[in-house]
């Protein structure tokens, strides 16, 4: 039987499930440190936000686009990234990331003004994500779809131990060195990955796609989202990362401003937000091949709403306190866990020779949606939690609304 007497979807179906296993297998440590330089060089700076607005002189409205535009250029550069490693390949586009991500370190770190500061963070940014959705793609390049899954909740439980250490790594350079040392940390931190990746990882592209051009990659994404699964993991992930931002927005007003304590109290108190995150992939990872895609998502989803009601509800009722404000992001952080891994890999398995394009998109989509939390809980927080708590709740119903379209759709 030849593929044109297959059913229609099934010649195109045998390759896409086959062809990963014959493919190299990137490392996973690689892995691990590519996807979290973004990550890690986006929180260096955030217990920061409300010392350095003195510093510079400005409004912390003004320091808090250091984050912002961060995620908005995360967000713009993945969807360029995407099509066009699957184009030319998932290592050229990794290592020009990297090269941009350097100079925008040391930009940063030379910074004289606010508005020096926040355009090399948009340079950082769109160098460090290359990493973030390039890696996606890999594992898809690599693996079946539920193997995706799991390694990719390998590789996000290791992962998260950069999110952990980078505030208190930003937090204690700036009290004993200034700054402008954090920006310093993350050239130390770059240029050996760059190195490495240079070195060390394999090509893991089978076969390149036609190059698409401008309409040609407008095309590819509203083929992508004309798809309801394909728009309901979206809404997932999407959402649900809208509910770390909003809390990193109003974190360190709540913490810094209303609570009183030091950043170097924050620093430490989000570790307990990267362990409930870790907790999350590890249990998606060891789970997620028994119970299957679907019923981890919705097991995910609601330990995330429940995290987004009592984040609401807490600081409404209850004295406010650093615990108080933490334990919410805990459990939103332990259901993002569980939940995001899964969606990511259905996500980009939904048209496999487009997962460059998907990995991008999603992603684009997901720091979209941080931009916006961002702007959102920065501009209604006044240090009480509450408006945090709120745009948290607020996240969760739109994953949930997400959960249901895929359902629906037959995901």
């Amino acid at each position: 039987m030849t593929p044109r007497d297959l059913p229609d979807g099934e010649s195109s179906l045998a390759p896409a499930q086959a062809a990963p296993a014959a493919r190299p297998k990137p490392s996973t440590l690689l892995l691990v440190a590519m996807t979290g330089l973004g990550p890690f060089t986006m929180q260096i700076l955030i217990p920061s936000l409300p010392v350095l607005a003195a510093t510079l002189a400005v409004p912390y409205a003004t320091i808090q686009l250091t984050l912002t535009l961060y995620l908005v250029g995360v967000a713009l550069a993945q969807l360029v990234y995407g099509p066009l490693s699957d184009r030319y390949g998932r290592k050229p586009l990794l290592l020009g990331g990297l090269v941009l991500y350097l100079a925008g370190s040391v930009a940063a770190a030379l910074a004289p003004t606010a508005a020096w500061l926040i355009a090399a963070r948009v340079a950082q940014a769109v160098g460090g994500c290359a990493g973030l959705v390039l890696g996606r793609a890999m594992i898809r390049d690599s693996y079946p779809r539920e193997r995706a899954a799991v390694v990719l909740g390998y590789v996000s439980t290791a992962m998260a131990v950069a999110p952990m250490l980078s505030p208190i790594i930003g937090s204690l350079l700036h009290q004993y060195l200034g700054w402008r040392a954090t920006m310093l940390a993350c050239l130390l931190f770059g240029l050996p990955l760059l190195l490495a990746v240079r070195a060390r990882l394999p090509e893991t592209l089978a076969q390149p796609a036609p190059l698409p051009g401008l309409g040609g990659m407008l095309g590819a994404y509203i083929q992508l989202l004309r798809i309801p699964v394909f728009r309901g993991y979206c809404a997932i992930t999407a959402c649900a990362t809208s509910m770390f931002f909003s809390f990193a927005a109003g974190g360190p007003m709540v913490v810094v401003q209303g609570l009183g304590h030091v950043p170097t109290t924050y620093a430490l108190a989000m570790m307990l937000v990267s362990l409930g995150w870790s907790s999350g992939t590890f249990t998606a990872a060891r789970l997620v091949s028994r119970l299957g895609t679907a019923r981890m998502l919705r097991i995910g989803s609601l330990v995330t709403t429940a995290g987004g009601l009592v984040a609401l509800g807490l600081p409404m009722l209850a004295t406010p306190s650093l615990l108080a404000f933490f334990l919410p992001m805990v459990l939103v952080a332990l259901g993002n866990g569980m939940t995001q891994p899964s969606a990511i890999a259905a996500a980009v398995s939904v048209r496999p020779m487009l997962a460059g394009t998907a990995s991008g998109l999603i992603g684009a989509l997901q720091m979209g949606a941080g931009a916006l939390a961002t702007v959102l809980a920065g501009v209604t927080e006044g240090g009480a939690g509450i408006a945090t708590g709120a745009w948290m709740l607020a996240g969760a119903l739109g994953a949930q609304l997400g959960l249901l379209l895929v359902r629906r759709a037959g995901g």
